[in-house]
C-alpha cells in the first residue's frame, strides 16, 4: 500500500510535459526538417512508428494488469465474506453458552475489516486498524479452540470450525498482500518519459508545415493522459474516482445478517 501515485497530479503533469515537448518538438522540426532528403525523412518516420508502437504496448501492458488486479481485489471481497460468514455459521457447533460471546467478537472483527478499509487512502490510519484486526484474530483463533473442546460443544466442533476460522485469518493476509501488490514505480516513471519522447517525435513531424493544428496536438496529448489516468485510478481503487469500495456492500450486509437473532 506504500507508494502510492495519485491520478490527478501525475496525468495533469503528463498532459502538460506532452504539450510542451510537442511544441517543442515543431520547433525542433521547423528548423530542421526542410534541410533534410527524403530519404532522412523517410527514416524519421520509421523511428516514430517504432516508437510509437513501443509506447502502445507498454501503455496496453499496464491497462491490461491493473485491470487484471482489479478483478482479483474484488473477488478476494467476495471470499472474504464467503470465509467470515462460514466461520460464523460453524459457531452453532459450540455449546450454547459459548456462542453469545463468540458471536460478538465475530461482529467486533468484521467491523474492524471494515473500518480498514473505510480509512484508505489514509496508509497509516488503515495499517492502525488493520493491526486491531489482527489482535481479534488472535482472540478468536484462541477462544474457538477453547470452546470447540468444551462440555456440550459438537463432537466435531474442533474438526469443522477451527478450519474455517483458520481460512478467515488467511484470506485477510491475501487481501493485504493483493493491496499492496502493483507495478514496479519504474514503470510509471518509463510511461511518462516515453509519452514525451513520442510527443517530441510526432511535434517534429509537424514541423513542415506552416499553420499549427492545436485541435490534434490537445486531442494526442489529452487522450494520452486520460488513459494513463484511468490505468492509475483503476491500479489503486481507494483513492480515486473508480472504487472498490461498492463492493464492500456484500462485507456490510453480512454484517447485518450477523444482527438477525440466531
Amino acid at each position: 500500500m506504500d507508494g502510492m501515485i495519485a491520478a490527478t497530479p501525475y496525468s495533469l503533469a503528463l498532459l502538460v510535459g506532452m504539450l510542451v515537448c510537442l511544441e517543442l518538438g515543431r520547433q525542433m522540426g521547423t528548423r530542421w526538417l526542410t534541410q533534410e532528403s527524403s530519404g532522412a525523412v523517410s527514416g524519421l518516420s520509421t523511428m516514430q512508428g517504432a516508437m510509437f508502437t513501443l509506447y502502445g504496448l507498454l501503455l496496453a501492458f499496464t491497462f491490461s494488469e491493473a485491470t487484471s488486479r482489479f478483478d482479483v481485489r474484488r473477488e478476494l471481497i467476495v471470499d472474504e465474506a464467503n470465509a467470515i460468514d462460514t466461520a460464523y455459521l460453524r459457531l452453532d457447533l459450540l455449546a450454547p453458552k459459548s456462542q453469545p460471546g463468540m458471536r460478538k467478537q465475530f461482529r467486533e472483527y468484521l467491523d474492524s475489516r471494515l473500518e480498514v478499509y473505510s480509512r484508505m487512502p489514509d496508509i497509516k490510519a488503515a495499517q492502525e486498524e488493520l493491526s486491531r484486526s489482527e489482535q481479534l484474530q488472535h482472540n478468536i483463533w484462541a477462544q474457538a479452540l477453547a470452546d470447540s473442546s468444551l462440555p456440550g460443544a459438537h463432537k466435531d466442533a474442533a474438526k469443522l470450525l477451527l478450519p474455517a476460522v483458520n481460512a478467515m485469518i488467511d484470506i485477510t493476509a491475501t487481501r493485504t498482500m493483493a493491496a499492496m501488490i502493483h507495478p514496479a514505480p519504474i514503470i510509471y516513471k518509463l510511461l511518462f518519459v516515453l509519452a514525451l519522447v513520442c510527443s517530441v517525435l510526432a511535434g517534429y513531424g509537424t514541423g513542415g508545415s506552416k499553420k499549427r493544428n492545436w485541435l490534434h496536438t490537445t486531442v494526442f496529448a489529452a487522450v494520452t493522459a486520460a488513459c494513463v489516468f484511468v490505468i492509475l485510478d483503476i491500479e489503486y481503487p481507494r483513492m480515486g474516482f473508480i472504487r472498490i469500495s461498492a463492493y464492500d456492500q456484500v462485507l456490510v450486509d453480512l454484517r447485518s445478517k450477523m444482527e438477525q437473532p440466531q
